[in-house]
């Protein structure tokens, strides 16, 4: 008996999924999940990356210090390369990186639809007329056996301790470049707890919810 195929669903031309999250939730798995069933592009990384290169600078520079405000950045660098107090003022200032990541941003939003997990995406398309922010958080034990499942960490004592510290920078980049309070739910137009469902499941709910909601 052949087996049937579900056909991906009518994604209307201006869809933007934007997903935030708190570290160790399985936002990008989630994220590229979504992705993969609507059958549109999903960009996580690659938007730092693309941000590096406009500015004429290796992409490896700037990993280390993602989703970190500007003081992170200057301090990265300054201890790897030795560069002057003075370098916000050039090219490189994180405020310069986060200016031109946001502008890539927008130019994918533009092309069509897409999901984009992080860089304060939902800030940065808050106008976007199609644009669902999610925001998936679950509790720190959960979370924590998941980091340590993923080989992140030996155990789920290290795991709380990375996952805290990742989701302080998280939160201090999100809040410095928008004003906004990272992680509070009147925030976003959706927020899940991760740890209650399949991320089949999530995915599925992301999506309904993303086709159906009112502009």
């Amino acid at each position: 008996m052949k087996k049937e195929t579900k056909e991906k669903p009518s994604v209307p031309a201006d869809m933007v999924i934007v997903i935030g999250r708190q570290f160790g939730s399985g936002g990008r798995k989630i994220g590229r999940l979504v992705a993969e069933k609507l059958g549109v592009p999903y960009y996580d990384k690659e938007l730092l990356s693309h941000a590096a290169k406009s500015l004429g600078f290796s992409p490896e520079i700037f990993a280390a210090a993602d989703e970190r405000r500007p003081s992170t950045l200057h301090t990265l660098l300054q201890s790897m390369y030795g560069i002057a107090d003075n370098f916000h003022a050039t090219s490189i200032s994180g405020e310069r990186l986060y200016e031109q990541q946001s502008k890539v941003i927008k130019e994918i939003a533009a092309k069509g639809p897409c999901v984009v997990v992080g860089r304060t995406a939902d800030y940065v398309l808050r106008d976007h007329p199609g644009l669902l922010s999610v925001f998936l958080h679950a509790p720190e034990k959960w979370r924590a056996e998941k980091i340590v499942r993923r080989g992140d960490c030996m155990c789920c004592e290290d795991a709380i301790t990375l996952a805290a510290k990742n989701d302080r920078n998280r939160e201090n980049y999100y809040n410095y470049f928008t004003g906004g309070n990272w992680g509070r739910a009147d925030n976003y137009h959706l927020t899940l707890d991760s740890s209650l469902l399949s991320e089949k499941n999530i995915a599925d709910i992301i999506i309904d919810f993303a086709l159906n909601k009112k502009k």
